[in-house]
């Protein structure tokens, strides 16, 4: 059975997104049986953004019903052996450049 968590620094940029773009939390959970399906995606919204043993952290861009035509960025890490989600960041692109490199490496070595 697989899982999906979240860290707690994800909570919290997702409660202050959803407070702008009110689609946020409905829009994430509309991802997850792709998810389910093809865990590491397919396509050009999905990029794999580091690899490490079972670990993979990947960014996918999410369609958000509150931004029209544009979309969220979601960071998350696949846990190949167990089939675990992990969501690790979520931002809006106009907001910011790119994903956390730091917040992903601490997150890897957290979990080795």
């Amino acid at each position: 059975m697989s899982t999906f968590s979240s860290l707690p620094e994800f909570d919290k940029e997702l409660k202050k997104l959803s407070k702008k773009y009110p689609t946020l939390p409905s829009d994430i959970d509309d991802i997850k049986p792709i998810l389910l399906d093809c865990p590491t995606g397919s396509g050009k919204n999905f990029i794999i953004v580091r690899v490490s043993g079972d670990v993979k952290v990947i960014k996918v861009d999410v369609h958000c019903e509150s931004l029209r035509s544009r979309s969220i960025r979601l960071i998350y890490a696949y846990h190949q052996d167990r089939i675990e989600f992990m969501y690790l960041e979520v931002y809006f692109k106009g907001d910011k450049e790119n994903e956390d490199r730091g917040r992903i490496e601490e997150y890897i070595n957290s979990v080795k």
